[in-house]
């Protein structure tokens, strides 16, 4: 069993091309021991964007705080902001965009942990 807190948890830059202004944290994964499922949380700065990118499983994701938009693979923009959850499906094209220009936009992303 473990318990944590968000702060306990180290931040690191997102380490994928096309991230910009991302920092990761994963308070609970594959290091703990979570056979099935990794929670990891991203800050994404104002301004910034996760990658424009496609992958095979889906992700879980809830808004802790801030506002932005998803893209979809069209192209086009889905407001978001705290408190409300996205589904992103297996191999749909997205990406996340903080549009503010004072405060970041953090969210828990919940992946398969073979994923992570």
């Amino acid at each position: 069993m473990k318990i944590t807190s968000l702060d306990q948890i180290p931040a690191a830059p997102m380490q994928m091309e096309g991230a910009i202004g991302v920092d990761k944290q994963v308070p609970l994964g594959k290091a703990d021991g979570a056979p099935n499922f990794s929670f990891r949380v991203f800050t994404v700065a104002p301004g910034g964007n996760t990658p424009y990118h496609v992958h095979d499983s889906e992700h879980l994701n809830y808004i802790l705080q801030g506002e932005g938009v998803l893209v979809d693979e069209a192209g086009a923009t889905h407001p978001i902001k705290a408190g409300e959850f996205a589904l992103v499906k297996p191999n749909e094209k997205h990406q996340y965009r903080n549009t503010s220009t004072t405060d970041d936009l953090k969210m828990i992303c919940a992946v398969p942990s073979a994923y992570e």
